[in-house]
């Protein structure tokens, strides 16, 4: 097949690209911005003339585009997009529905939603991970005891803080709503819980879902507003309480953040950086963003791919893809998260089987070229 790849800055299109042609297919390369807006004339125009030109069988991109869906809806071609965000509003655009999309999510809860409301167009698919790149990296031998990458959400887009004018009746909502949902795992209830106060948050920080889309004022504030301020302090909560213990190594976009205990060393690049910390790490936390419903994040996968012990916190799909205690571990609190710390870092031998059992498995069924051949078999 020919392939027309939406080539904007995302994770993973060295992977998904070098996926494609060792399944065999041709890859034609449009460059693309994801900050574009869902319409535009010129954009359209010239992507409308590059499939004239290279007639590909299919347009591949990763997260969605309302503008390429109508696009390829126009030119009668089929529309392949692997989303990787969440949350991520424009998979609540009107144009999901068009007959031309395959949209793929790699969260199973988010994907029975869509398939419940009659949207037959948004399937679900995990992530993955090129092992075959990751092993030619070599296997170090590990350096750091406990190492996390991923943000803080302590840097400009931390919009929640922006919310200064609430009365102190909905900030006392706010807080122990989020107390309550910082116990609980596996099921967020902030989004449905919102209603009583949502005329005070539209008042402190307006926002207003997009003319194209179905998503909800309630959607927005609690995935893109109060979720990710949750995913903070409960990141936050448990980094300190890691570091009273061992000593932590911090890989983020805030470079002055400090703890005591603690080793900021600033972000590390997706290709060169990041899969040698996985590597050479006893332990890799992951602590899911609270917007995801059920799903395996990017990162599990890429710790797992790189054969790096996964202690992660409880995601539903995790079970259907993975067995705990053999291929990953989870924690289910504060408290366990510690013992299992402390646990691991002293059996050395259980710790890296399981470090290999989980990259062993993400090698044999969850490559991207697993995933370029499951997405194309449905054309």
């Amino acid at each position: 097949m020919k392939i027309l790849f939406i080539e904007w800055a995302s994770f993973g299109n060295a992977d998904i690209k070098d996926a494609f042609t060792k399944e065999g297919h041709e890859v034609i390369c449009f460059p693309f911005s994801n900050k574009d807006p869902r319409k535009d004339a010129q954009i359209e125009g010239a992507l409308a003339t590059k499939l004239r030109e290279a007639i590909p069988d299919a347009v591949f991109s990763f997260n969605y585009f309302p503008l390429i869906s109508n696009v390829c809806k126009r030119e009668g071609l089929p529309y392949i997009s692997w989303i990787y965000d969440s949350p991520y509003v424009m998979l609540y655009s009107y144009t999901a529905i068009n007959p031309c999309n395959t949209i793929y999510v790699f969260d199973r809860a988010l994907c029975r939603e869509f398939q419940e409301a009659g949207i037959p167009t948004v399937r679900y698919l995990p992530m993955a991970a090129n092992t075959e790149r990751l092993d030619a990296l070599g296997f170090p031998e590990p350096v750091y005891d406990v190492s996390f990458v991923g943000s803080l959400y302590t840097e400009s887009h931390n919009f929640f803080d922006r919310m200064e004018n609430l009365s102190p009746y909905a900030k006392g909502y706010l807080e122990g709503l989020m107390r309550a949902q910082m116990h609980v795992q596996g099921y967020n209830f902030i989004q449905e819980s919102l209603s009583p106060i949502m005329g005070e948050l539209y008042q402190a920080l307006p926002m207003d879902p997009n003319p194209d889309g179905v998503e909800t004022r309630e959607y927005l504030y609690a995935q893109y507003v109060i979720n990710r301020k949750l995913t903070g302090m409960e990141r936050l909560s448990l980094l300190t309480a890691v570091t009273k213990r061992h000593t932590l190594d911090l890989f983020t976009l805030d470079p002055a953040f400090t703890l005591p205990n603690l080793r900021n060393h600033g972000t590390a690049d997706y290709y060169t950086e990041m899969p040698m910390v996985f590597k050479k790490s006893r332990i890799n936390l992951n602590i899911s963003l609270r917007s995801i419903k059920s799903g395996i994040p990017l990162r599990a996968f890429d710790i797992m791919g790189n054969g790096g012990f996964l202690l992660s916190n409880y995601q539903e799909d995790f079970l259907e893809n993975f067995t705990p205690g053999v291929d990953f571990v989870y924690y289910e609190s504060e408290e366990d998260l510690l013992q299992k710390i402390d646990y691991y870092l002293a059996h050395e031998e259980e710790r890296r089987a399981i470090a290999k059992n989980g990259h062993d498995k993400v090698a044999k069924a969850h490559t991207y070229r697993d995933r370029v051949r499951e997405m194309l078999s449905c054309l």
